[in-house]
């Protein structure tokens, strides 16, 4: 039913892990091959094709959905329909940044200290260009084809480069000066294909599948017995997570269950345990729905 694109290069590794922990693994015949499969009766057939690519063919309708930036969906102008942000990138969970550097001892701090004229290298030449003209400043944007922090000050004045931590443009010796655009993994569709019910439908629930994953990655689920009296103060502690549940033991107190963030686990259990919590047992969670 839906011809789906993954992105080969950063987000491949990343994307593919994703897949297989939604139980949508893919499958194809060795690391370098562009076609694969996922055994699942809503996905007919899965292409693995660069980034930069996906929103164009998936606004033309070769594919009926694909995974992409939204730095590339504005860079092509491609007319997809969103069908919402996947909240991973590269290395973390967190967006990446289209940013305007400088060398670190420019005395430029925003864009409208640059000069008309300044030289800029980058891969997103069209979002560059409208980005820089909506600044009032004249820019000669050139297409970088790699190594693009590396062309200051000798071929550019400055570039406009994508960053998750922005460690590497530090590394370099490049300081950011703006933000154009923060984008987070996206899942696009063919505008025609999402109006078809039964693909719209499939669309939805691999979407559940993978959000489901998102969402309940760093959370681990929380069980535990504790008695009427210390029902309260142990209630107390989980609060600010989500909302806890409870049953009735029979022989007498409650069972409790909670999904608590990982992060916070090493602290939560020992204050449960002096709160009269009993039997605390902590499970990984694969998928969290709504």
């Amino acid at each position: 039913m839906l011809r789906i694109v993954l992105p080969k290069g950063s987000l491949e590794k990343a994307t593919l892990e994703l897949f297989e922990a939604a139980d949508l693994p893919v499958n194809r015949s060795s690391a370098v091959d562009y076609q694969a499969t996922i055994d699942d009766p809503r996905i007919d057939s899965v292409r693995i094709l660069r980034p930069q690519e996906i929103p164009s063919y998936v606004a033309e309708g070769l594919f009926d959905i694909g995974i992409t930036g939204r730095d590339w969906v504005e860079e092509t102008g491609s007319v997809v329909e969103s069908l919402g942000e996947l909240k991973y990138s590269k290395n973390t969970a967190k967006p990446i940044r289209m940013v305007v550097a400088v060398a670190g001892d420019s005395p430029a701090e925003s864009v409208a200290d640059l000069h008309d004229g300044v030289r800029v290298q980058t891969e997103y030449v069209e979002t560059t260009k409208r980005y820089f003209e909506s600044q009032g400043v004249v820019a000669d944007v050139r297409l970088s084809y790699g190594a693009t922090e590396a062309k200051i000050p000798d071929i550019a004045d400055c570039v406009v480069e994508i960053t998750e931590t922005g460690r590497a443009l530090r590394a370099a010796g490049l300081k950011v000066i703006a933000t154009i655009l923060t984008s987070y993994t996206e899942v696009v569709a063919n505008p025609a294909a999402a109006k078809d019910p039964e693909k719209r439908k499939a669309m939805e629930q691999v979407m559940t599948l993978l959000n489901g994953v998102l969402d309940a990655r760093g959370k681990v689920l929380l069980k535990l017995n504790v008695s009427d009296a210390d029902k309260e103060a142990v209630l107390a502690i989980l609060p600010s997570m989500k909302s806890p549940t409870m049953s009735a033991l029979a022989g007498g107190g409650f069972a409790v269950e909670s999904v608590v963030e990982k992060t916070t686990i090493n602290l939560v259990i020992p204050a449960l345990r002096e709160a009269g919590a009993t039997d605390l047992v902590e499970m990984p969670i694969s998928k969290i729905v709504p």
